[in-house]
């Protein structure tokens, strides 16, 4: 086994203290002997939540030597709620102990950087790896064998139960319900996103009619009582009748027939798409990321593929597949549809005129569409203005600020109504206007909602119900709350800044170089100005940056990406018996870093994509 460089780990600190252990608060003290995975989260982040899915098979299966502890680190002031963060842990059946760090002490004392990011600790309490974004579950595992096998040979692994502790369950109709669509006679079909199923409610909005699905998480077509789901959102009727559901942590889109009950599946394969995999094709030969929401628009059905931050769309003529816009660059980016930026599109209405699809883009709080331009389509933005400002403000659009918002929804006279989901609220935008207002507020993290007998019925997630309001004919009155990232601005020296990705190979891996490059960097700045060079695509994991005179805050955006495979060469060193077929892996990660140039800065900025960085 390689030498590691032995960094003691700090303490775990966090405000909130400490869910899913009934009570019990917790030290690296107390941990000591055992495999400590720390998982920096936050719950808006669906690449945090890919991780999450990601490392239920090793939980499960070293469930005696490795504990995982999720470090919940805020990005949106909601998030910094305790109760919010409570709801989220059950919401995403988060199967081990939560840290709850609203002021992210823990995540400071680990200089880290980006959400998801992956720290693990060795049963003598040393860091030993550190791993940012998705894709690294391989490579856990096999470091996990190898501190077994290192420290069970020492006598410093402690085997035994762990410290997790499962909630009490709660008695609902609806468990954090997604989304939710008008039915042909007046009722609903919702998502009941934490259950895995589908329920379909009478009129009332109240009165449960039948379930669909068995309510375990599966992928699995049949009747009612076989259908299988995971955490299912979004829901959108085809020409044909038949109901299309996005089936998120599945990968997939499913179609329920409500005559006869029966779910198959329309596109994707069950696996998550991955940089390099086909974007077009038979449907359910192609891989999907994660897509939250569905909408019929221009002769299609329209995808909001979370986790690849673009829109696809599925012909049902033929059957296929195919990337619509974004560039799977998370951001607020407008123009041509192929060049346009998103950030978590995770709610699609199209206009009543069926000129514009609405996009509600979650992680730059923004509400955005697509229309026709010319021969293909383009993206622009109406209210938002990029992955770090967020609040609660009305007036005109170009200064209306939302907070993480999750669903839109088309009214009559052309306006929309959009789930504000994180501030709470139901707010609307008038394009004749240009004007924002706030309709609703005290709801509990609104998600989606459907206009019904002049009313709008809401999806109220955390309170577990549909919520019908009347339309006021005047505004609610809010007072206006701007905010920015929760994190510090890390200061870098004015001049050069040099940039490293780090990127070490898993053990038994290396970087798979037989197509070409193995590794992409691509780089930007918020403002543009802020980098007078270094900005751009590349295949190295590093690049000098230099920084344009004048400008002394902003934002850089870095995306790395490196592809690994197994070393399957014979042990004379020969290709010769070689697999021509090994197993590879991709890692990648976008980072957000907000900067501040000052004398007194670094002049390198370290982000670590897998491993450690020695110049640490």
């Amino acid at each position: 086994m390689a030498t590691r460089a032995r960094v003691r780990a700090p303490e775990l600190i966090g405000k909130g203290g400490w869910l899913n252990t009934g009570d019990q608060q917790y030290t690296l003290a107390d941990l000591r002997g055992r495999i400590v995975i720390l998982d920096f989260w936050t719950f808006c982040c669906v690449n945090c939540l890919h991780v999450l899915d990601e490392l239920r098979e090793l939980e499960e299966k070293h469930r005696d030597t490795v504990v995982i502890i999720g470090v919940h680190s805020p990005k949106f002031v909601h998030e910094a709620e305790h109760q919010a963060v409570v709801d989220a842990v059950e919401r995403y059946e988060v199967h081990h102990p939560v840290l709850d760090d609203p002021e992210l002490a823990t995540w400071k004392q680990y200089a880290v950087r980006a959400w998801p990011t992956l720290v693990v600790i060795d049963p003598e309490g040393y860091i030993v790896a550190q791993h940012a974004g998705e894709g690294h579950a391989h490579a856990l595992a096999k470091l996990v064998e190898e501190l077994e096998a290192e420290h069970g040979a020492k006598g410093t692994l402690r085997r035994g139960d762990g410290p997790y502790v499962a909630p009490e369950p709660v008695a609902t109709h609806l468990r954090f319900p997604g989304k939710a669509l008008l039915l042909p006679d007046g009722g609903f079909l919702v998502s009941d996103t934490t259950r895995h199923r589908l329920v379909e409610i009478e009129r009332d909005s109240e009165t449960v009619r039948r379930h669909v699905g068995t309510g375990d998480r599966g992928f699995t077509d049949g009747g009612p009582e076989d259908a299988r789901f995971s955490e299912p959102q979004g829901l959108a009727v085809l020409p044909d009748g038949r109901i299309t559901v996005a089936d998120t942590v599945n990968h997939a889109l499913r179609a329920l027939d409500l005559a006869t009950g029966v779910t198959t599946t329309l596109a994707g394969t069950g696996r998550q798409w991955w940089q390099g995999s086909p974007t077009t094709g038979p449907a359910r030969e192609v891989d999907l990321s994660s897509p939250w929401d569905v909408a019929w628009f221009a002769d299609r059905l329209w995808i909001a593929m979370a986790g690849v931050h673009q829109l696809w769309t599925y012909d049902p003529a033929t059957e296929t597949v195919r990337v619509a816009a974004g560039t799977t660059n998370e951001g607020l980016v407008d123009g041509p549809a192929d060049e346009a930026w998103f950030a978590q599109p995770s709610g699609l209405a199209a206009s009543a005129d069926g000129e514009r699809l609405w996009v509600a883009d979650s992680e730059t709080s923004a509400l955005r569409y697509v229309e026709r331009d010319g021969t293909g389509f383009a993206v622009r933005t109406a209210v938002g203005t990029g992955l770090f400002d967020f609040g609660h403000r009305d007036g005109a659009a170009d200064q209306a600020l939302f907070q993480h918002p999750l669903g839109v929804t088309a009214l009559p006279d052309g306006s929309v109504a959009v789930c504000d989901t994180y501030n709470h609220a139901l707010r609307r935008y008038d394009p004749a206007s240009g004007e924002v207002t706030t309709l609703a507020t005290d709801l509990r993290e609104p998600s989606g909602a459907v206009a019904a007998d002049g009313d709008l019925v809401v999806v109220e997630s955390a309170r577990h119900r549909l919520t019908r309001l009347r339309l006021p004919e005047e505004a609610v009155r809010v007072a206006d709350q701007a905010h920015r990232t929760r994190r510090a601005a890390t200061e870098i020296a004015p001049g050069t800044l040099r940039l490293d990705v780090v990127f070490q190979a898993p053990a038994g891996q290396k970087l798979d170089t037989r197509y070409g490059p193995s590794t992409r960097l691509l780089v930007s700045a918020t403002p543009p100005g802020l980098l007078a060079e270094g900005s751009g695509p590349g295949t190295d994991l590093f690049r000098d940056l230099v920084l344009a005179d004048g400008v002394t805050e902003g934002v850089l955006h870095v995306s790395a990406m490196a592809a690994s495979c197994d070393d399957t060469a014979s042990d004379s060193g020969s290709a010769a018996g070689a697999n021509e077929y090994p197993a590879c892996h991709v890692h990648q990660q976008d980072w957000g870093v907000p900067v501040r140039v000052t004398a007194e800065g670094t002049p390198r900025l370290p982000l670590v994509l897998a491993g450690m960085d020695e110049r640490a």
